[in-house]
């Protein structure tokens, strides 16, 4: 079983490594791989060098001493009731660590903290293409609420191809 532990400074260069497997899926043609790496990183940065009670930044160690996963989450306001949540902004797992209950144990890990916190509920966005991903977030309860969509009207602008 993974120990799962708040994230600490000396992992930066571990967890800013993990950010491209975010992007371990199909993409759409209108992203790129290195985009959807970088996303967050000023989220994951500005989470472990200005700690807020608002962000939860957890990894999860397995064996000891290697982390396997990593979880970014930050409160947000419910769209609808204005009530504070948590927003898992970041999940990913390594290769090697995959299939080993880390992605369950780090999100059980951030519901239990929010649940500390009284917020209803704990979110997150998931690319339509990222069917492991959903597979992984329906077994454990979630389920999809609204769905965004897009219309690239200038796919190399959408890329970040382009300036301005």
């Amino acid at each position: 079983m993974a120990q799962i532990r708040p994230a600490r400074l000396e992992d930066e260069a571990t967890l800013l490594a993990m950010l491209p497997l975010l992007a371990d899926f199909p993409i759409p043609d209108w992203r790129t791989s290195q985009q959807i790496a970088d996303a967050d990183r000023h989220l994951l940065l500005d989470a472990l060098h200005h700690p807020d009670p608002g962000n939860c930044v957890l990894v999860a160690e397995d064996p000891p001493g290697t982390v396997g996963g990593l979880l970014l989450a930050t409160t947000r306001n419910d769209y609808f009731t204005g009530h504070p949540q948590a927003h898992i902004e970041v999940l990913t797992v390594t290769d090697a660590a995959r299939g080993r209950g880390i992605a369950r144990g780090l999100i059980e890990a951030v519901e239990r903290w929010a649940g500390d916190r009284g917020y209803d509920n704990v979110t997150l966005n998931v690319f339509a293409r990222n069917e492991r991903a959903s597979s992984v977030y329906q077994r454990l309860g979630y389920a999809p609420e609204t769905v965004h969509y897009i219309k690239p009207l200038d796919r190399r602008g959408t890329r970040g191809e382009v300036n301005g």
